[in-house]
């Protein structure tokens, strides 16, 4: 026999991780767990077992969170918040800094104990989590040291909960915890109920390093746990990691609370192969995005979409490389694929299978052991976009595949989803590479590569993947309040609107019919109706009563106006810069109509002149509000791009009418979005007088919806509606909690304030913190080098 033919009968030997450290410190707390509060760990109570999913043996038994112990902790950390927070940068960094030495320290025990806890083969805690922990902390420690300098006058929220998954239980603490003390914050955490051990592990790294008492806090517990921490009066600022069911819960919870609020959540991620893709990079590519933890990760590529042409060969190799995975302990260094992390998740995996198999799809699976936790590699043919297993998150080590013809076909079954985290696209051109990385509805894209992550780029998604980000500049953002002279105005409540005939109306040379604006064209309200808009001497005129229908009309129309987001900034600027000319030009005649409202002749003047100056900084932003080049890993270059949210709802003060309707409606328009915009209801006129300016401005039709009537109505039905994808509403305190519920239908982002909280004339009434909220970050990583 010669060599070659030995090499290839050889098969891999046992590989084992000692256990033992992890397991002795383990012993060393057979009696249980307790909270780590305020710097301590309490006495267990209440206890639950933790078990090793591959074993199916009790690890340990921790203590199950009440909401007197979630008080306990809130309490501590508000106590400890204002003296971590005056600390200077350099003192955080510090902290922070001998936090990441220590978790170098220790981490073959932490890696131990992800692996016993979670069921993740040994090389993916010991290789990517625990080395990926200490550089999160690294990196924000140099956050810490430079955040005056960086982002001058933020500040902290306060005291941060913090509610993290079983999938990288030791990383989502990192992920978590590193941005927040960085920003001054304090925190109280849940780990999840089957992953704790790495977080009370922690907790002692904490203690061993001198942080200060309070700073940090960790409750165990299961979701009433979390529910106690969401629900918290005293939780200043919200991040949750999760599934998007419990994300919108968390969304409608906090509505209307005033609590700083990120998500990050569940994904459908496309995989591209095109038809000129190295097939065997590819192929290695699929194992690391959905078979590495077994595909227990919200941005495993679960979806393969492949060029029809090469279909038949990328199978091929596909199905000979999972003949190669190994499934099985996870503390031996030869596997592969590892324990899923609890029984629940197993039989879960398994309905979900079983429905796709009733649908009529077929599996191809690999091998698994029969006692433990385990489930095999699994590649789905034969699958219709529209099957459950092409649409519901499995959360284990199933792929789909399917084919495609065209680049747009590919494009349009990749944004075939609810979701939106992230995508992988392989081809060896890269011009269709970054073609389509632009136009995929995701927040990452890996361009010839798959789950690569840094702690200096931002992770997070759109739509039902939830939003805000965590790494980069952009997660550090996520952790301050930015400068704002918000105060804490109750806002407006404008009158019941009358639809009877006016009496005495005030004759008028610049009196109109004022319709709403849709699609680039003057429309009549569906209701018929038109109310009396008020001014210092009674109705100075008629504005249309918009309801659900027009809403829906101008919606439609603003999804219909894509070129708008495609067109360059600086072809945006040249429209803005016309819109500035035109309001010049007709300055006299909108001051006089601010005047027919009752504004004095001085303050209607300057009103006017702000929104002139408004439209020439906005029409310059257009073009200047950049991106970054992330410094991430070796070999690529990581490109956050500033993108526009889509269709955006915006719902304006009822003062100073005409200033509100443009402090809005141009940062929006500015970075590329459609709006769908509802002005003051009192004196909508000074916002409808705008559509012969709009008109003469080369604003493309759709680009900007105008609907008049009752504010508060329109505004719920915009949070409502699943066309769009942001909304800033301006307008009384008590009805914030209504808007942000009634958003958490399709998670869209808002931006809710009473609307006498500013000084629209000031500069608070713009600046780059409106473009911040107007865009959201898409993180692109580009293989480069070597």
């Amino acid at each position: 026999m010669t060599i070659a033919q030995i090499l290839g009968t050889m098969d891999y030997g046992p590989a084992p991780e000692d256990a033992g450290p992890a397991r002795a410190w383990l012993a060393a707390h057979e009696d249980g767990f307790g909270h780590f509060i305020d710097g301590a760990m309490t006495k267990p109570a209440a206890l639950f077992e933790v078990r090793d999913p591959a074993r199916d043996v009790v690890l340990a038994r921790v203590s199950q969170g009440s909401a007197a112990d979630v008080d306990a902790a809130v309490a501590a950390a508000r106590a400890a918040q204002p003296g971590w927070a005056g600390l200077s940068g350099h003192d955080r960094a510090r902290h922070l800094y001998a936090l990441a030495r220590h978790v170098q320290q220790h981490a073959r025990l932490l890696a131990v104990l992800e692996t016993l806890d979670s069921g993740k083969p040994i090389r993916e805690s010991r290789d990517i989590d625990v080395p990926l922990v200490a550089r999160h902390f690294y990196h924000h420690a140099g956050w810490a040291e430079i955040l005056d300098d960086e982002l001058p006058g933020h500040s902290a929220h306060g005291v941060c909960g913090q509610i993290i998954p079983w999938n990288f239980p030791l990383l989502m603490l990192a992920w978590k915890i590193a941005p927040a003390l960085a920003a001054g914050n304090t925190v109280v955490l849940k780990p999840a109920e089957y992953t704790p051990l790495t977080a009370l592990a922690f907790a002692e790294i904490a203690m061993e390093c001198g942080l200060p008492k309070g700073v940090i806090n960790i409750v165990t517990g299961d979701g009433e746990t979390g529910a106690a921490i969401v629900a918290h009066d005293g939780i200043d600022k919200l991040a949750f990691t999760g599934s998007t069911a419990v994300g919108r819960k968390i969304r409608e919870q906090s509505a209307g609370t005033g609590k700083g609020l990120t998500l990050e959540l569940g994904g459908k991620s496309p995989f591209i192969v095109f038809e000129d893709a190295d097939l065997d990079a590819a192929v290695e590519g699929v194992v690391d995005a959905i078979w590495f933890n077994q595909g227990q990760v919200c941005c495993a590529g679960s979806r393969i979409l492949v060029a029809e042409s090469v279909a038949p060969r990328f199978e091929a190799l596909l199905r000979a490389r999972m003949e190669t995975l190994r499934t099985g302990d996870p503390l031996d260094k030869c596997t592969d694929v590892g324990a899923i992390v609890h029984p629940t998740q197993l039989e879960r995996i398994r309905a979900l299978v079983e429905a796709g198999r009733a649908e009529g799809v077929t599996l191809t699976q690999g091998a698994a052991p029969a006692e433990g936790c385990f489930y095999p590699p699994t590649l789905v043919t034969d699958v219709e976009p529209a099957s459950v297993l092409s649409v519901e998150e499995i959360f284990g080590p199933v792929v789909t595949l399917t084919t495609f013809r065209t680049p747009s076909d590919a494009l349009a079954l990749a944004n075939n989803s609810r979701y939106g985290l992230a995508a992988s696209i392989w081809s060896e051109n890269v011009n269709l590479c970054l073609d389509l990385a632009a136009k995929v509805k995701v927040g990452i894209v890996w361009i010839n590569c798959t789950n690569v992550f840094d702690a200096g780029a931002g992770f997070g998604g759109y739509r039902e993947s939830g939003f805000g980000r965590e790494g980069g500049r952009e997660g550090m953002m996520a952790y301050l309040r930015a400068p704002s002279p918000a105060g804490k105005g109750a806002g407006s409540q404008p009158a019941a609107l009358d639809t009877s005939p006016a009496t005495g109306m005030t004759a008028s040379d610049i009196d109109r019919t004022a319709k709403l604006y849709v699609g680039g064209k003057q429309a009549r309200p569906d209701s018929g109706y038109s109310y009396a808009v008020q001014g210092r001497k009674g109705a100075v005129g008629l504005a249309g009563l918009g309801n659900r229908k027009d809403i829906r009309n101008a919606v439609e129309a603003a999804t219909k106006a894509t070129g708008w987001g495609g067109a360059t900034g600086h072809n945006r600027a040249q429209v803005l810069y016309y819109i500035g000319e035109n309001l010049s030009a007709r300055a006299q005649e909108f001051a006089t109509r601010l005047e027919a409202f009752g504004t004095a002749r001085k303050d209607a003047q300057a009103e006017v002149d702000a929104a002139v100056r408004r439209c020439f900084w906005y029409a310059a932003q257009a073009d200047k509000f950049d991106g970054a080049v992330h410094a991430t890993k070796t070999d690529f270059v990581t490109l956050a791009m500033h993108e526009p949210l889509g269709v955006m709802g915006l719902v304006c003060p009822t003062a100073q009418p005409l200033l509100g309707a443009v402090s809005l409606m141009l940062p929006a328009i500015a970075m590329g979005n459609r709006v769908v915009l509802v002005p003051s209801q009192t004196h909508p006129l000074a916002a409808t007088d705008l559509y012969q300016v709009l008109e003469t401005s080369d604003v493309p039709a759709g680009v900007v919806n105008i609907v008049t009537g009752p504010r508060d109505e329109l505004a719920r039905v915009l949070a409502a509606h699943d066309g769009v994808d942001g909304l800033w509403y301006f307008g009384a305190r008590d009805s914030i909690r209504d808007i942000e519920r009634a958003s958490a239908g399709n998670l869209k982002q808002t931006w809710a304030e009473a609307d006498d909280a500013r000084d629209w004339t000031t500069a608070a009434g713009q600046g780059r913190g409106f473009l911040h909220k107007a865009t959201q970050v898409k993180n692109i990583w580009v293989p480069y080098g070597a």
